[in-house]
């Protein structure tokens, strides 16, 4: 959550200007991990972020320091008919051949066939850093021109090398749009009006052309064992879901060939929770059915899918401690109307749980979010409650929100020696978390709700990718506590490295986010949290 508090004094270990230490760049020096280095008597001033050249060479282009290879891009469908082919392409020799594929056919923009095609590599990372870098200098990110520079090409070459990637609507957009859609995951209210509730079909709409995907907790929807405001009963959030999973359906993410994305979210106190964990189980035993009767059964444009509901989105039930403890005890649950509050219906906690255990194994829906847990959690409990998630659950954040991802490839912090280059590690984490978060300002969003949210409280997350290989290096068990050790200590070096970038640029861009001053309490509360874990 970028901008958090700014420093007001010199210090050594808070993200603070600093004394010690060895000098680099150029610019105000630092000690190697961005702190501004002072000399005797010198008053402490932070115009910008200066930037070391850890990976790269003044006066050497990070294309220059890798081979190419002349390539081509072929991708065929089960029957070995080519779906998409595009020849004479720029490629890193190291890039696989995956790789080539999936860059080919889905970050290269332009027409096939066309001189605004792009090609290469170097086309589509020029297009993306250099834009990023752009706004960078625009808004005043950096100390000097040096620094400028320096980040330019310090985030290209992590890119070229694979150190890290940004998601998709990133590769897809910036480049393309004065103010390109840069996040991928969104969080979308809806309240229990039909108004509201076309709304948010159109939102997603959009949201899953530009290539991002959604998430939304439609328990503010009236169950179907409501009545309606002028009578007659309501339709309840499940038979909404049906629209909302068409569209999904038609749409497809980027306008390339991905599938959209999104979760639906239900609470475990709602009237409809029993017909809410059913839904998927039954549409898939249809599609079994179709299946047996000769229908094509392939999950990706068969028939048999295609034909029922509710195959485009990530369902989970949302559930308290009391829940939990319901379950436990065998106790009863409430089911609540949404409108009055009133309980409708009271069930067996553990028949429910049942019901879901049993869902998920035929079907793998609904998943589990814990409410308590997620909000003890929140930093920014002092305005919102965090009620959902994106369609994969990576981020958590308040209603109407988005959030732009990237992933650090770790593998590529291992060293000839199989050891972890962490300083290399942590340099990577603030050139790309500052990427991120220029990205904030300069990207556009489908609602005004959701722009002045990203704008106030700049959400960002940064996460890692291939946690597997390493500890495969390392012969670590995946599920051991060795393991586990490990990937905690990558993800705090993450977490704090990210938080601490975000500290200096609070510093230089005029204190903390927004709607940092009611959730100081909470913020500040969770870091604590971070550091205790």
């Amino acid at each position: 959550m970028a901008r958090t508090a700014a420093p007001t004094k010199p210090s050594n270990g808070n993200g603070h200007a600093t004394t010690n230490g060895n000098g680099h760049g150029i610019g105000p020096k630092t000690n190697g991990a961005g702190y501004v280095q002072l000399t005797a008597g010198q008053k402490p001033t932070w115009p910008g972020l200066t930037i070391e050249r850890r990976f790269t060479t003044l006066g050497v282009h990070p294309y220059d320091t890798v081979e190419w290879d002349l390539r081509e891009a072929a991708i065929t469908n089960e029957h070995g008919t080519v779906v998409f082919e595009q020849r004479d392409l720029e490629f890193p020799k190291s890039w696989s051949a995956l790789a080539t594929n999936v860059v080919a056919s889905k970050y290269f923009r332009g027409h096939l066939g066309t001189p605004e095609r792009e090609r290469s590599v170097r086309q589509m990372i020029d297009r993306v850093a250099d834009t990023i870098a752009d706004w960078g200098v625009k808004d005043a990110y950096f100390a000097t021109d040096e620094d400028a520079d320096a980040f330019r090409n310090e985030l290209k070459d992590i890119l070229l090398k694979q150190r890290a990637a940004f998601n998709s609507p990133v590769w897809f957009n910036v480049g393309i749009d004065a103010r390109p859609q840069c996040s991928a995951c969104f969080i979308n209210s809806v309240d229990d009006t039909m108004e509201s509730i076309l709304t948010l079909a159109k939102t997603e709409g959009m949201l899953f052309k530009f290539g991002s995907g959604t998430g939304s907790n439609l328990s503010t929807i009236r169950s179907s064992k409501e009545t309606l405001a002028g009578g007659g009963e309501a339709s309840g959030p499940v038979s909404f879901m049906k629209g909302f999973d068409a569209f999904a359906g038609v749409i497809k993410s980027g306008g390339k060939t991905r599938r959209a994305a999104k979760m639906v979210i239900l609470n475990a106190d709602h009237p409809d929770v029993e017909e809410f964990i059913d839904c998927k189980l039954n549409e898939e035993r249809k599609a079994w059915a179709l299946i047996d009767a000769g229908y094509d059964g392939n999950f990706n444009g068969g028939e048999a899918y295609a034909s029922v509901f509710f195959q485009n989105s990530n369902n989970s039930v949302r559930v308290t401690d009391a829940f939990m403890e319901a379950v436990e005890a065998d106790a009863d649950w409430g089911l609540r109307a949404v409108t009055t509050g009133e309980t409708l219906e009271t069930v067996q906690a553990r028949k429910l749980m049942n019901k879901m255990a049993q869902a998920a194994w035929v079907c793998g829906d609904p998943g589990i979010q814990y409410h308590d847990t997620v909000n003890r959690w929140n930093p920014v409990a002092g305005t919102h409650t965090i009620n959902g998630s994106n369609p994969c659950s990576e981020y958590m954040h308040i209603d109407d929100s988005a959030c732009n991802l990237a992933s650090l490839n770790l593998m590529r912090f291992v060293g000839d020696d199989g050891e972890f280059q962490i300083e290399d590690y942590r340099h990577a984490v603030r050139i790309v978390f500052t990427a991120q978060e220029i990205l904030v300002s300069n990207s556009s969003y489908p609602t005004p709700k959701i722009e002045s949210n990203s704008h106030d409280f700049r959400p960002i997350g940064i996460g890692y990718a291939n946690l597997g290989a390493v500890l495969m290096n390392r012969g670590l068990a995946y599920d051991s506590d060795a393991g586990r050790a490990y990937a905690a200590a990558l993800t705090s070096l993450m977490q704090s490295e990210s938080a601490l970038q975000s500290a200096r640029i609070a510093r230089d861009q005029g204190g903390p986010f927004a709607a940092y001053a009611p959730n100081r309490e909470a913020y500040t509360k969770v870091m604590r949290m971070h550091r205790d874990a």
